[in-house]
């Protein structure tokens, strides 16, 4: 199976099977596609939804968002997870408005200079809002890729009756389908395959054929030189924190009733915790009890 053949497979499940009613996609806003791009990130898409409907209601455009107390902007965010991505959408909201007048930028480049915008991020924004010739590297594109071009397995087939199964292509020359692949490589295969005029569509016809592939059994995140499973919830300093703000979101606390949300076992990791949160401007202490930003 050639490259050609594998674009087909891969434009014929998007055309058939594509996740065309996701919120996002129907929308060029870039500030829209920011927001849920950086929602997106180690979360999965059912969760995102709805957080993505209240989010951009309270705050429907960056000067919107520019404006709003960074605990109102953090209590929206409450039960997505990963906090610091609310402050670090709500900084680059900021930038957009006093560094460039309102105005988003259109380049990945200018994008990536934003707080907290890497380089996927710029990227995915620049191709979906603006349709700029852009190639990038996410979980579900991993796969794909993966699969397509340094695998030997095939799929066990589609879910739906009717859509295209999955078939290896031979690897690529350097190495056995056995090693490990970096992303430096599997964006050397996208920029050869990127469709000029049609990156917008395109990458998202790769994220929707890595997720099928996903929930058709593929499991190649071994593969990857950039695979780490992400560690347990329970018990984590991620639950802690999430416990303190979860806290702070319904109103300020004293320090005592903080200390204790998770058992007398788990104070230490708390109080360290509450440290961390402090020197990152996610909540303040005033007086004797904690709250969010004002």
């Amino acid at each position: 199976m050639t490259q050609s053949e594998f674009k087909r497979v891969v434009w014929r499940y998007y055309k058939n099977y594509g996740r065309h009613e996701l919120p996002w996609r129907k929308t060029k806003d870039p500030y829209k596609i920011l927001v849920s791009e950086v929602m997106l990130q180690q979360t999965q898409v059912e969760r995102v939804i709805p957080f993505y409907a209240e989010f951009t209601r309270r705050f429907p455009t960056a000067r919107k968002l520019a404006a709003a107390p960074l605990g109102e902007v953090l209590a929206t965010w409450q039960g997505l997870g990963y906090n610091r991505r609310a402050k670090m959408l709500r900084q680059a909201a900021k930038e957009i408005v006093e560094k460039h007048g309102g105005r988003f930028p259109r380049s990945a480049a200018e994008l990536e200079e934003l707080p907290g915008i890497g380089h996927y991020t710029a990227n995915a924004v620049a191709a979906f809002a603006f349709n700029k010739d852009a190639v990038f590297v996410e979980t579900n594109i991993r796969t794909a890729i993966l699969h397509g071009f340094f695998s030997t397995r095939t799929s066990t087939g589609p879910p739906t009756r009717g859509a295209p199964a999955a078939r290896p292509i031979l690897p690529l020359a350097g190495g056995p389908a056995s090693m490990r692949v970096s992303d430096r490589e599997i964006l050397q295969v996208l920029k050869r395959m990127l469709p000029r005029g049609k990156s917008r569509q395109w990458n998202l016809a790769l994220m929707d054929y890595g997720a099928h592939l996903k929930k058709s059994g593929v499991k190649l995140n071994a593969k990857s030189k950039h695979y780490a499973k992400q560690s347990k919830f329970a018990g984590s300093n991620r639950q802690a924190r999430g416990a303190i703000l979860k806290e702070l979101a319904r109103g300020s606390a004293a320090e005592p009733r903080v200390l204790g949300l998770l058992g007398d076992n788990r104070r230490a990791q708390l109080a360290s915790a509450l440290t961390a949160l402090q020197k990152e401007g996610l909540i303040q202490k005033r007086g004797k009890v904690f709250t969010l930003p004002r």
